[in-house]
């Protein structure tokens, strides 16, 4: 059983940044791919960012490339997402996910690629 732990998320004005930090629990962790995903208000979760085991490929979308990078650190169990250039839209509770173990070296995007979910934590970016 995989436990996922997201700290760093608060109050930041447009134009400034965050540093997303998840924590997992567990021995399988790095050969986890591991993503973060957003639910902003009145909307559905949505993809933010992705990394595979050992880190070689990310990928983001359109909405966040250039802004956002995520980085891994499989001695300490964790995945960060730094966030720069912050807009108000990136408003939203932002989730760490990981896939179930594996020996393939791939970065879903979808929701249904993870089987392990954080609680979720608020980024609210006022304008």
């Amino acid at each position: 059983q995989v436990q996922l732990v997201e700290s760093g998320g608060g109050l930041v004005q447009a134009g400034g940044s965050l540093r997303l930090s998840c924590t997992a629990s567990g021995r399988t962790f790095s050969r986890s791919a591991m993503g973060w995903f957003r639910r902003p208000p009145g909307k559905e979760r949505e993809f933010a960012a992705a990394i595979s085991r050992g880190g070689s490929r990310t990928v983001f979308p359109d909405s966040v490339k250039g802004r956002f990078t995520i980085s891994r650190d499989d001695a300490k169990n964790t995945v960060s997402l730094q966030m720069n250039s912050l807009k108000p839209e990136d408003t939203a509770i932002y989730y760490c996910a990981a896939t179930e173990p594996s020996t393939w070296t791939y970065v879903p995007s979808m929701v249904q690629a993870y089987g392990y979910w954080g609680q979720g934590i608020q980024v609210t970016v006022s304008s």
